[in-house]
């Protein structure tokens, strides 16, 4: 196992990420334990089964991955993970009431001029 302090973390996290991707690596905040990082293909975690899935999920549910990025990750074709995630109960969509609504009058505007 490898070590590296906080403030060593803060001026160079690529250090710890290249060492975690060798082996696991402990954070130290001054003398106690903090926090493990783990290199998720080093540790073979990545290829587990549903990993993939459950990873690009949480990453969708929380907004810190796009719809189709975490598709790629969950390596399902787009409309399956639209489904997954829609079984869920995660919204795909992401807009209030009121933005829906413009957005089916700008729509229903472009129909109207493609009519003529």
């Amino acid at each position: 196992m490898k070590t590296v302090n906080v403030s060593g973390l803060k001026n160079n996290p690529s250090e710890a990420l290249r060492m975690a991707h060798e082996d696991m690596v402990l954070v130290m905040n001054r003398n106690e334990p903090d926090a493990v990082m783990v290199g998720l293909k080093s540790a073979k975690i990545i290829g587990m089964p549903g990993v993939r899935k459950a990873l690009a999920t949480a990453l969708f549910k929380d907004g810190n991955l796009s719809l189709a990025r975490s598709a790629k990750l969950a390596d399902m074709p787009l409309a399956n993970f639209i489904a997954h995630v829609s079984r869920l109960g995660i919204s795909v969509i992401d807009q209030t009431a009121d933005e829906v609504g413009d957005d089916l009058d700008t729509l229903n505007q472009w129909l109207t001029r493609s009519d003529r």
